[in-house]
């Protein structure tokens, strides 16, 4: 990581989203979220986001966004990964998506 990119925050938020769908909206749900966290990393890709929280320490402490696309195959992979600490999932029907996202602590 370079110094540009140091987080000095205790927590890394961290988006996953390969989706174009409501792109407008997304960017200022990113802006809201930097007034109060400034460290937000943008992923659309699986692989890159994963070897990120890989390349972590067991310390750093991570919260994790995602859309239910993405997630029904990312969070069975990184889950039980201890810089893991929430998994927010976004997603249009909630309840369709409710007994799915039940399984999993975070």
């Amino acid at each position: 990581m370079n110094s540009e990119e140091e987080n000095l925050e205790t927590y890394y938020l961290i988006w996953l989203d390969n989706s174009t769908a409501n792109i407008q909206k997304k960017q200022h749900t990113q802006a809201e979220l930097r007034s109060s966290i400034y460290y937000l990393k943008i992923f659309s890709d699986e692989e890159q986001c994963e070897n990120y929280i890989q390349s972590l320490s067991n310390d750093d402490r991570i919260i994790l966004i995602i859309n239910t696309q993405l997630g029904k195959r990312f969070i069975p992979r990184i889950h039980q990964l201890p810089q893991i600490t929430s998994i927010y999932v976004f997603c249009v029907d909630k309840s369709k998506y409710q007994a799915w996202a039940n399984q999993y602590k975070k």
